[in-house]
């Protein structure tokens, strides 16, 4: 029970993208975003979530689903019980990660150090292309040399051609593939010589999350990650024998709490692990670098695709990114 009453306030805006992003889904040129601001009199947290389209969510839908929950936080709720209290998605992610952040300034701590993990480090993360022309994706990846990991979205004819056209842009340069759903079975077999030419590191969901039955058994060159298949641990008994890493993102997860949890298990499973994100802020990425002290694989690039992040935010230097300075999030305030 928080010392206080506490109360929660929402806000959200579309933050404007550097320029046009797309993959398999289609285009934008904006990020959703809701941020939960909870504060008690003494302290205060927030969270921010990016509502994902894939599973049917609006920055409407997140908006309504987090006012309904404001009697409960008046009457104490808090990161345990909500975990039962909403559904994973954006909206729970929203609130989960705002109590993260005041629980550490309640507890003069660190998220860290709730989490049970010691000081955060500079972390390298790859650096995402929208899909585009092979011309337009091979420019993009030039311009990204900083980058040593790069990550294509792909998902429609003249992949083959995309991911030639970038290996030879950036010849030194790490790549995976993310085709978010967009293949099929015969397609990814089709696609594979190819892809291992070019030496990329791993598939993201080739093919939809109701389909990926046929991958059951398929021993392939290249390394598969579940991607929209796994939001939480309820999902990982379905992914044993298809896939050999599995993406944990804060938004699908329904926050840090469920997403430091799936990658516990899934690493005691197996599973090696990508840290995901989507297009947002530095506030949404700062406790998905708890996450990424898992990970062998981090696409927390979020904040380098739009036009201006939070000031202040989150340091990235070039492909790296530092952890969170002062009281941003998650830190003593």
């Amino acid at each position: 029970m928080a010392p206080h009453p506490q109360r929660l306030t929402l806000t959200h805006r579309a933050w404007p993208l550097a320029s046009p992003f797309a993959t398999a889904r289609g285009g934008r040129t904006t990020a959703g975003i809701v941020v939960a601001d909870i504060a008690d009199g003494d302290s205060r947290g927030r969270g921010e979530g990016v509502p994902l389209e894939r599973f049917g969510e609006t920055v409407e839908s997140v908006v309504a689903a987090l006012e309904a929950m404001k009697g409960a936080i008046v009457s104490g709720l808090d990161r345990e019980t909500l975990q039962s209290a909403m559904p994973a998605g954006a909206a729970r992610s929203t609130l989960d990660c705002a109590f993260w952040d005041i629980d550490a300034k309640r507890a003069y701590s660190s998220a860290a150090a709730l989490a049970g993990l010691g000081a955060g480090t500079p972390v390298a993360t790859a650096f995402a292309i929208g899909l585009d022309t092979p011309e337009n994706m091979a420019a993009q990846a030039a311009a990204r040399r900083v980058h040593k990991l790069l990550k294509l979205h792909l998902g429609g004819d003249g992949d083959v051609e995309r991911v030639r056209a970038v290996r030879q842009a950036v010849p030194a340069a790490r790549l995976i593939v993310d085709a978010n759903e967009g293949w099929t079975k015969a397609q990814l077999e089709e696609i594979l010589p190819a892809l291992a030419d070019c030496r990329v590191e791993l598939i993201q969901q080739p093919l939809p999350a109701g389909a990926d039955d046929a991958l059951t058994g398929a021993a392939y060159p290249i390394p598969l990650c579940a991607g929209e298949s796994c939001r939480t641990r309820a999902d990982l008994d379905g992914l044993a024998g298809k896939y050999g890493f599995v993406n944990i993102g804060l938004d699908k997860a329904g926050g840090l709490t469920e997403a430091l949890a799936l990658a516990a298990e899934a690493k005691r499973r197996g599973f090696r692990i990508v840290a995901g994100g989507t297009i947002g802020t530095s506030l949404g990425i700062a406790p998905a670098l708890l996450v990424a002290r898992s990970a062998e694989i981090v696409e927390l690039d979020g904040p380098l695709h739009l036009a201006s992040d939070r000031v202040p935010g989150l340091r990235y230097d070039g492909g790296t990114i530092h952890p969170p300075e002062g009281n941003f999030w998650g830190e003593p305030g």
